[in-house]
């Protein structure tokens, strides 16, 4: 079917032999999009004239919160401060636990497949769970506030951490590891010699590029009643403050941006 529909070039040779080329793929992948893309709309009633009618209301809407409120800059700094260390601490306390939970997870390392195999499926699971589900279920635990926004960002942290540490780990070359063990070191002590030294700078690298995207994702931990500058977005959404929102916009946009450019500087020495 595919052949009558795309059927193949033929090429002549100067020794007057007819070769055919390789077909492309891309035609059928497209179809195959394009179809997709008409099924999940008439699926979930989603409508193309809604969208590009009504998409001129987000520049409206982008237009009232210019200029900014300036004057609530006063106010912002202390929620402000607050989505920065829910994120740098949610991130820091959750890249040290992933580096055991990768070890364990690691089959390289541990030589139980059944302790491997759960410490995996652990960090699937937790690598399943959206970050506004989780702290919407840690609000629920620790209450309202900064604690459930940090639970939220650390279990994150420690799923994406880990998962990429144990796959680093596992591909390292482990000819050193095993000199290091028939000289009667534990397997322990010949991780920490000579595996951890090459998956270190991956493993800061990766926490770090965590990090950036934790402080973006704090920022919306308010809706939920995690605390930060998600709350005060949310309320003024709801007050329909819209210069308040966008001078919270642009201290968000400019401090992320700054963490970024220092992470990503960082990260090129780590590598």
């Amino acid at each position: 079917m595919y052949d009558k529909i795309f059927p193949p070039k033929k090429m002549l040779l100067p020794n007057g032999k007819i070769v055919y080329e390789k077909r492309s793929r891309t035609p059928l992948v497209l179809l195959v999009l394009i179809v997709a893309t008409i099924l999940s709309a008439n699926f979930t009633n989603f409508s193309f004239k809604v969208l590009f009618t009504q998409i001129g209301q987000f520049f409206v809407l982008i237009g009232d919160m210019i200029p900014p409120k300036w004057s609530y800059m006063s106010t912002l700094w202390s929620a402000l401060f607050a989505t920065l260390q829910m994120s740098l601490l949610g991130s820091m306390i959750g890249a040290v636990l992933a580096l055991p939970l990768a070890v364990l997870a690691s089959s390289n390392i541990i030589r139980n497949r059944v302790v491997t195999a759960v410490f995996k499926v652990i960090l699937s699971l937790l690598r399943t769970l959206p970050t506004l589900v989780t702290a919407l279920i840690a609000t629920f635990v620790f209450g309202l506030g900064p604690t459930a926004g940090v639970v939220a960002i650390l279990l994150f942290t420690l799923s994406y951490v880990g998962k990429l540490l144990y796959e680093q780990i596992e591909n390292v070359d482990m000819g050193s590891f095993e000199a290091m063990e028939s000289t009667g070191m534990t397997r322990i002590q010949a991780f920490r010699y000579a595996v951890f030294p090459q998956v270190l700078p991956g493993y800061l690298s990766n926490s770090l590029f965590c990090f950036e995207g934790n402080v973006r994702y704090a920022a919306i931990l308010g809706f939920v009643g995690a605390g930060g500058v998600g709350l005060l977005i949310n309320e003024n959404l709801g007050w329909r403050d819209y210069p308040r929102v966008g001078m919270i916009i642009l201290a968000l946009v400019v401090t992320v941006y700054l963490i970024e450019t220092i992470s990503e500087h960082f990260r090129k020495k780590l590598i």
